[in-house]
């Protein structure tokens, strides 16, 4: 009868060791899976946002500050993000990708942890797994380092401390959530909406929940929004004492207000409708799964105690996407952790109401088979891309007729026929150029997006575009003739393109072009070849030089 009643108590340890195994070999499925579809990717081109925190970040470690030499809206946290990567694993894009693995590794271990703390083990590993595909899926341009996946690593670091912080009490841990949840804001503006919800969070656990002093609450709350903000302080400081804060300022916030404030309500939910049905097509089971837990805070003791953070983080991860009711592709990623974290309650709940019923016990892993073919089903809507697509291929697949690989071999003609102390000026979007050449731009414009929408600094922006080109005499110029590197609107301001048209034929000969054909294929047209050829394509880019060096070359190649 002893060894009866040992082997009895034994039972429930065995089931819990097992559970615990089995939850770290998910964690580390979902970060080898992962890490699988990055690391045969590494390759894929650079786009145009990777481009230029690229750039930003090459310019970093040659000893330039941000905005001096590389305006955009953008706050600097994705340029120092990238020069630490690129000064780690190189600077090509695949040390670009193989620092975005590291970063997106990184998030799918605290998924792990927040999930633990906040539910249990088993909807930490699910919410792990869950984040795994939908971070790298095509649907939010996932294999790109965007900025929204560094905004999603400072800010799950942020939630985890906060939350270790209200469960001990602690003022450093509390501070350290600070530090990290102001990263996030220093990422990208979005990012500020996890700092606001920290400090909701802890003011309605501490108030309404624990009963705390009002002033106390107050006090807490004050560290916690103090601490976030020194990492945006210091950099004030040091763009300050850089001499760039006048510039940075006028980019990041004031023509960032004109940007943000373009798009009508109506036209904002027309793309938010399109864009959330693309997203959530292929990974429908997933997102029902995330139903569930938001559901299960109605009918789950625990996941109600959880309640009010996982509606929280669910809100205002949601709001977090909305700024300039834009809604493009990749700003759904700092979302997609709450719908991770959801997901793995969801299922974790309902796996534990079946396990306490004696009647349903026998399906108790039925939660967990719906949850694996879920997930088999959003790899089986992105099989060709995760495990067949060559980098090239698959970049066409996200992004169409954007010329990003065709950057590649443009570039490379640059590099190759210029000194390191020449420049190239971009008459397009396509920051990536300077980027892959190792060349600096001739201006620091680098988007026209901005110079050519309606705002009431768009005449003085291209003004201040044609003159820092003008100064510098860039040896070449590349012309984009891709409507998505414009997106002209209605009666836009022209100067920039009726002076480039000019300036191009006076003193530039055309050396190189790259066509899209109507098959998908791109030609590449180079010397007098290039000169003849008249583009018959809408997305074509042409290289142009010099006209005295131009010459020079073609003495030298006997052309």
């Amino acid at each position: 009868m002893e060894s009866s009643g040992q082997d009895v108590h034994a039972r429930p340890e065995t089931g819990a060791r097992a559970t615990k195994w089995l939850c770290w070999a998910t964690l580390l499925a979902a970060i080898a899976f992962a890490a699988f579809v990055r690391v045969r990717l590494l390759d894929i081109p650079l786009e145009r946002d990777e481009g230029e925190y690229a750039y930003a970040g090459q310019l970093i470690l040659q000893g330039v500050p941000p905005y001096k030499l590389a305006y955009n809206m953008k706050l600097p946290g994705a340029y120092g993000a990238y020069a630490l990567m690129m000064a780690l694993f190189g600077q090509t894009s695949a040390g670009v990708h193989l620092g975005l693995l590291a970063v997106n590794a990184a998030a799918i271990v605290l998924m792990f942890l927040i999930g633990r703390r906040v539910y249990d083990a088993r909807a930490g590993a699910i919410a792990a797994l869950a984040y795994s595909i939908l971070a790298v899926s095509p649907t939010v341009l996932g294999t790109s380092a965007h900025a929204t996946h560094f905004i999603v690593l400072a800010a799950l670091g942020g939630v985890l401390f906060l939350l270790k912080a209200l469960d001990g009490g602690s003022r450093v841990t509390l501070f350290w959530s600070g530090i990290c949840l102001g990263l996030a804001f220093l990422m990208k503006q979005p990012g500020a909406l996890f700092a606001i919800f920290a400090v909701c969070h802890l003011s309605w656990v501490l108030l309404r929940e624990r009963r705390q002093p009002v002033g106390r609450v107050v006090g807490q709350a004050a560290l916690l929004a103090g601490a976030a903000t020194i990492p945006f302080l210091l950099v004030c400081v040091v763009l300050a004492a850089s001499g760039v804060f006048g510039k940075f300022w006028f980019w990041t916030f004031t023509y960032a207000w004109q940007y943000a404030t373009r798009v009508p309500f109506g036209d904002g939910l027309q793309l938010l409708t399109e864009e959330l049905g693309a997203i959530a097509s292929p990974a429908a089971g997933l997102f029902a799964f995330a139903v569930l837990g938001l559901s299960a805070i109605a009918w789950d003791r625990k996941a109600r105690t959880a309640g009010a953070f996982l509606g929280g983080f669910f809100v205002f991860s949601f709001l977090g996407v909305c700024p300039g009711m834009y809604f493009r592709a990749h700003y759904f990623v700092v979302w997609l952790p709450s719908l991770a974290l959801l997901a793995g309650v969801g299922a974790s709940a309902l796996y534990g109401v079946l396990g306490a019923s004696r009647t349903l016990r026998s399906v108790v892993v039925l939660p967990l088979l719906l949850f694996a073919v879920a997930w088999g089903y959003s790899l089986s809507r992105h099989s060709e891309f995760f495990f067949e697509m060559a980098p090239d291929d698959a970049c066409r697949a996200m992004y169409k007729t954007n010329p990003f690989p065709e950057s590649i071999e443009l570039a490379r003609h640059i590099r190759y026929h210029s000194r390191p102390g020449d420049t190239v000026a971009v008459i397009g979007s396509e920051p990536q150029i300077p980027f892959y050449a190792c060349r600096r731009s001739a201006t620091g414009c680098i988007y026209t997006y901005g110079l050519v929408e309606k705002h009431p600094y768009a005449h003085q922006m291209q003004l201040e575009m044609i003159e820092e080109i003008e100064r510098a005499r860039p040896r070449f110029l590349v012309h984009v003739n891709t409507r998505t590197s414009w997106l002209l609107p209605r009666d836009a301001d022209m100067t920039l393109l009726n002076w480039s048209r000019l300036y191009e034929s006076e003193r530039y000969e055309t050396v190189g072009l790259a066509e899209r054909t109507g098959d998908g294929r791109t030609v590449y047209y180079w010397g007098r070849e290039a000169a003849r050829r008249r583009p018959h394509s809408t997305a074509s880019v042409a290289l142009l030089e010099a006209k005295d060096t131009a010459r020079e070359l073609a003495l030298l190649w006997g052309e």
